[in-house]
């Protein structure tokens, strides 16, 4: 059973799951909360590669409304897949490499998706000015992706600055 879909496969967005952690992702799976987090931090130290393993803990703490957690997992998965797509912080590409398909499965896609994702975090921990400035940057650099920001971006919209 796949922990973020509920389908059972081994396919895992972000990419491929090196099979040293397999046993640990199906672990997660049928673990309660409070195990779960210490699973899945074990297979990020195991695999620091493996891009779905910092999506699996961004949301897996932001559902415990563990924020600090959730945004170091998401900034980490976003360093790593910024890495692996040669991206700077700003989305350009790095050495003079071609601009990459945000649109296409892979590291750069991920990368946008954890600039959504710490948006979203943001947004639920009550830092607006962040949430947006994320969101601003996914619109800039590709504003076409079709992340789901758009929901992030109604419930900002939504949400009174204080």
């Amino acid at each position: 059973m796949n922990l973020f879909t509920g389908v059972a496969s081994d396919a895992f967005f972000g990419g491929p799951v090196p099979a040293a952690v397999h046993g640990l992702l199906r672990q997660a799976a049928v673990a309660g909360p409070a195990q779960r987090g210490a699973l899945l931090w074990t297979a990020q130290a195991i695999a620091p590669q493996a891009l779905v393993l910092y999506f699996a803990l961004a949301k897996h703490h932001a559902q415990r409304r563990e924020f600090e957690l959730a945004e170091r997992a998401a900034a980490r998965g976003l360093l790593e897949a910024g890495r692996a797509a040669g991206l700077d912080d700003d989305g350009r590409a790095l050495d003079g490499a071609p601009a990459p398909d945000f649109n296409a499965d892979g590291p750069a896609r991920f990368w946008l998706f954890m600039h959504k994702a710490l948006a979203f975090i943001a947004l639920r921990a009550g830092d607006l000015d962040t949430a947006r400035e994320r969101l601003e940057l996914i619109e800039r650099v590709a504003p076409h992706a079709r992340l789901g920001d758009e929901v992030v971006s109604a419930l900002l919209r939504a949400t009174p600055d204080e």
